[in-house]
């Protein structure tokens, strides 16, 4: 994995910008390693990578027999990768890796509650699209892929093979299409997708990290704020606008503020009473 540290906002633009049609990913982090939520959980809860497959089969298996309670169209269900991606939405830990083909996109998920250096992942997904891992040359993207019957149990479940797929369910919801979101689907969870990668070879970087440091985070916060990249337009419901009023609250209005003390200043000398 390629490591670019980087000290302004400037130069993660003209980096990005260079990575027409990759993929990136934000950790508020950057010494976390780049591995799905399920396998956060599972390693601090069950120990035993063998016990793992029977975990997450038990973890579908109960949201599938409940969530129809709450759904109008069960369809979902029925699909793997639907299926995760909706328990991945509403908040369970799933083997999807959350990206985007924005790097601001991901940049904000980085950046807005970060205190300290964090990280953007850029996944180089034009070179991994007829890629496959060296001990398989078989096993292209295209015949992995877990929008087919069966695939998921065949190339997943077993958390046996270190591969990767990557793209979007057969249907979107509201934030993934918001985001220009797409999933990275592991084969195996207790290796991080660095390591996954490096079994795929090839002479062109397949992964590169870069570390924003968090004094970088003013500037960038405004930059990303003029795009309109925020809570409100990333999660289009209320519960988005409502996670998006916190940076409403950093002082990003100051000379408004120097303003409107002074107006208090000057009517104060001239004798007017307090506006308020």
């Amino acid at each position: 994995m390629k490591v670019v540290r980087l000290r302004r906002w400037s130069e993660f633009v003209e980096h990005t910008e260079a990575l027409e049609g990759w993929a990136f990913r934000g950790h508020v982090n950057a010494l976390w390693p780049l591995v799905p939520s399920l396998t956060r959980r599972l390693q601090q809860f069950s120990p035993d990578p063998r016990l793992w497959p029977l975990r997450e089969a038990r973890a579908m298996r109960i949201f599938r027999r409940k969530a129809h309670i709450y759904l109008s169209d069960r369809t979902a269900l029925e699909d793997e990768l639907r299926c995760l991606a909706l328990m991945q939405h509403h908040g369970a830990s799933t083997r999807l890796l959350d990206f985007t083909k924005s790097p601001f996109v991901a940049a904000f998920f980085a950046l807005e509650s970060a205190s300290r250096d964090v990280a953007v992942f850029a996944l180089n997904t034009p070179a991994l699209w007829h890629s496959a891992p060296s001990f398989d040359p078989s096993l292209t993207r295209a015949c992995i892929d877990p929008r087919v019957a069966g695939n998921f149990d065949r190339y997943f479940a077993g958390n046996k093979l270190p591969l990767m797929w990557f793209g979007e369910p057969s249907e979107m919801d509201s934030r993934l299409v918001a985001q220009s979101g797409l999933f990275v689907v592991p084969g195996v969870l207790d290796q991080p997708l660095d390591a996954i990668l490096d079994g795929y070879g090839g002479s062109e970087d397949l992964l590169t990290k870069f570390i924003l440091p968090l004094e970088m985070r003013h500037a960038a916060m405004r930059a990303l704020y003029r795009m309109n990249v925020t809570y409100a337009t990333l999660f289009p419901d209320l519960d988005g606008l409502a996670r998006s009023v916190s940076y409403e609250l950093e002082a990003i209005w100051e000379r408004l503020v120097e303003d409107y003390e002074q107006g208090e200043v000057e009517a104060a000398l001239r004798g007017e009473p307090d506006p308020t």
